[in-house]
């Protein structure tokens, strides 16, 4: 079974190559979304973050908000979050690979935001970082509720560069020239990794 990192910066347009490899049928480990059922009502994550962040609990579970403001900007704190978060995102991203490896996929995504700066791409065969445009970067992420110039320059300084991760990654997808051209770049991935396999009729040429 193959592996593909995918990843991207802040308003790179992740979200956009996810569901569309979602749509080629490709199935994908979403760690975000892992994080976010980890600190829903009832999950893994709330007794133990609510103990380190108080503050962050909400009913039966943890406010992102509330704890976004706790961690933003103060390293010491955010690195009690992750020593609390990784571990249990990394368990669900095994249980993911075990279940995929039983139905003998051939190809699944890995879909982590801080891939490089994690170590992630060890466990891949190989990465694909989507990017855009600096100008349309900042233009996405300033329209995103609650988002300023000062908090976008704070996330962009715990990312690695976006130049940084391309010159690593070994498929460069681009998304602000439409989708069609966003798909055809990982579709161009996907056959690299998982080449179609050929009928006996070519085989004989």
């Amino acid at each position: 079974m193959k592996i593909l990192g995918l990843t991207g910066g802040i308003g790179m347009g992740k979200s956009t190559a996810s569901a569309l490899l979602t749509r080629l049928g490709v199935p994908i480990y979403d760690a975000d979304r892992a994080v976010h059922a980890l600190l829903a009502p009832g999950g893994a994550a709330v007794k133990a973050v609510a103990r380190a962040f108080p503050a962050a609990k909400s009913g039966t579970g943890i406010s992102r908000p509330k704890l976004g403001k706790l961690v933003f900007g103060k390293p010491t704190a955010l690195r009690r979050l992750e020593a609390i978060l990784h571990p249990l995102v990394r368990q669900q991203e095994k249980r993911f690979l075990r279940r995929m490896r039983a139905r003998r996929a051939r190809l699944v995504v890995l879909d982590i935001p801080l891939l490089y700066e994690t170590g992630g791409e060890n466990r891949c065969d190989a990465v694909a970082v989507v990017w855009a445009p600096a100008a349309l970067q900042r233009d996405r992420v300033l329209r995103r509720p609650g988002m300023d110039a000062k908090r976008l320059r704070a996330i962009l300084a715990q990312q690695m560069p976006d130049r940084a991760k391309r010159v690593r990654a070994d498929f460069a997808v681009p998304s602000g020239l439409g989708r069609a051209v966003t798909r055809r770049a990982l579709q161009r991935a996907l056959a690299a990794l998982d080449p179609p396999c050929r009928d006996e009729s070519e085989a004989a040429d």
